[in-house]
């Protein structure tokens, strides 16, 4: 064998573990991300899971808030019509009194 053959069997061989080297590497950096992953995952999942309850929560509140408004307006519209119906019924109240006051004297 020559020189040369033996630079090229000597730099195939060394290029060779190069690349198992960092093939195994990379292989474990893989093999710990892909243990990680799940735990990963799981916080992001909790936190998701977490912000969905807390604006579920917020848009219910805002939902009683605009209930409660629209029962407390209905209900003031209800008194005000009673109250204007009182009023009406104590206007002829007023009127028949008259009308018989008038008559008696």
């Amino acid at each position: 064998m020559t020189n040369s053959d033996y630079l090229l069997k000597a730099a195939i061989k060394k290029v060779t573990e190069k690349l198992n080297e960092i093939l195994v590497e990379k292989i474990e950096e893989a093999t710990n991300i892909a243990q990680d992953a799940p735990e990963i995952l799981k916080k992001e999942f909790d936190g998701l899971k977490e912000s969905i309850i807390e604006e579920a929560s917020r848009m219910e509140k805002a939902e009683n808030i605009q209930k409660d408004e629209y029962t407390k307006t209905y209900q003031d519209s209800k008194i005000k019509k009673a109250l204007n119906e009182i009023e009406d019924i104590n206007e002829q109240i007023d009127l028949f009194n008259k009308t018989i006051n008038n008559q008696i004297k």
